[in-house]
């Protein structure tokens, strides 16, 4: 069996198409700036779906394999159906409707993802490209964790302040205080977030660049950069892809001394940055097995937990509507007495994937999203080892994504919900590219 020639399947990529792994990149450099990477996210969309039309839906294999169509449309249809189910009696009906309408550019957008890692060429622009914008990311936190500043954000706000006339963050509540967050400032504290799940693009790339001493360096500058930012929700995600990539990496024997040497580091560097010891001494807070304790703990989140609960007893065939948690929260406040951990204000989200389905789309929601996951499991089972290797970064990402025993962001929010989708169309485009060699 001969490898296929790369240079020729790259070149029978239309020429109107060269142009979506820049693109796919530009959305994800520009997630600082959320309304822009959103405007890039939306172009991106029509202009896929304006060449589509243009050629009338033609010779889609010199785009996308038929698996490659197949699962990315039918993982689209697993996030976006429920939203339009739980749509029939959401607290708010006509909003509900226009932002599941809304939500149907994200289908065009992943064919455009999936067609530009379709290619070794686009793989190597587009993982490469995240894998470089993790490095850059994370070494502008360790500056600012040693300088008090982040050169990029301070560099974005000064453009977004001569464009805007305002800051990013003016008039915005200050919700990192207590972390780092380099280029996403303290009015978005997601930058820990995004480089745990994101990871796995810059480990596997030192890996095969410049081996196990590469992949030390990388594992040991994301960790820094994510244990810095202060969100234990990233450490359980990031320790998961230290996990089973340096399993493949550097065997049991080597990664449980990775663990052990990162555990002394931990502690040690908590005892001199007391947010990061506050953090540890707030999670050992749990063991006291208190509810009370366990909500301090999880800064509040045991409190929504309950409220989630109550919405999944009131609504549990379609739920409360997406994105609707807030509006339902104030009638299932487990005490409505107590202030809770986050201050005023209802809480937006359920924090957690599993509740976060129930309790906005209820069970038809919860049983989508798990033929979403089987789908998504079943091409990877019967995938060829060729196939796994090219899409492990992106399986990887998104399964630390979805991980259902952690905290979560909002995934049906414009931010989170984009990022989980991307990441679905990276691993769907690359599993099934179009130069899978022949049989």
């Amino acid at each position: 069996m001969n490898a296929p020639n790369k240079t020729a399947i790259d070149s029978t990529t239309p020429i109107g198409w060269r142009w979506a792994p820049a693109w796919v990149l530009a959305y994800a450099v520009l997630w600082p700036a959320s309304r822009v990477s959103e405007a890039v996210l939306s172009l991106g969309a029509l202009a896929a779906l304006f060449l589509l039309a243009k050629a009338r839906f033609r010779d889609g294999n010199r785009l996308l394999s038929s698996g490659a169509w197949a699962l990315t449309t039918a993982m689209f249809f697993a996030y976006w159906l429920p939203q339009l189910i739980s749509t029939f009696d959401a607290a708010d009906p006509r909003g509900a409707i226009g932002k599941t309408l809304a939500g149907l550019r994200y289908l065009p957008f992943l064919w455009l993802v999936a067609i530009s890692v379709a290619t070794q060429k686009g793989r190597r622009i587009v993982f490469g490209g995240i894998a470089i914008l993790i490095v850059v990311w994370s070494v502008d936190l360790l500056l600012q964790a040693l300088s008090g500043r982040s050169v990029l954000f301070n560099g974005l706000d000064t453009l977004y302040s001569a464009i805007k006339d305002k800051g990013i963050c003016e008039g915005q509540a200050d919700r990192g205080f207590d972390r780092f967050n380099g280029i996403f400032g303290t009015c978005n504290p997601v930058l820990g977030v995004l480089l745990a799940s994101f990871s796995p693009f810059l480990l596997y790339a030192s890996r095969r660049l410049f081996g196990i001493k590469g992949w030390l360096l990388a594992a040991f500058i994301v960790g820094f950069a994510v244990v810095l930012a202060g969100s234990r929700a990233s450490w359980l995600t990031y320790g998961l892809v230290l996990l089973f990539s340096g399993w493949h990496v550097l065997g049991w024997k080597r990664l449980i001394g990775l663990f052990a040497a990162g555990a002394i580091i931990l502690s040690l560097l908590a005892m001199v940055y007391e947010p990061l010891g506050d953090r540890l001494e707030r999670t050992a807070i749990a063991l006291q097995g208190g509810d009370q304790d366990v909500d301090v703990a999880l800064s509040g989140r045991g409190k929504i937990w309950g409220a989630a609960a109550c919405m999944i007893r009131e609504h549990p065939v379609n739920g409360v509507g997406v994105r609707d948690f807030r509006v339902a929260y104030p009638a299932c406040d487990p005490s409505p007495d107590v202030k809770p951990e986050w201050g005023d204000g209802p809480a937006l989200h359920a924090h957690q994937l599993v509740l976060e389905v129930l309790s906005e789309t209820g069970f038809i929601g919860l049983l989508l999203w798990l033929a979403g996951a089987a789908l998504a499991w079943r091409a990877w089972r019967f995938a060829s080892e060729d196939a796994k290797r090219r899409a492990r970064p992106a399986m990887l990402a998104l399964a630390v994504s979805v991980f259902p025993f952690n905290t979560h962001l909002a995934f049906y929010s414009s931010f989170w919900g984009g990022v989980t989708l991307l990441l679905i169309a990276l691993y769907a485009g690359s599993l099934m590219a179009r130069d899978e060699p022949a049989a």
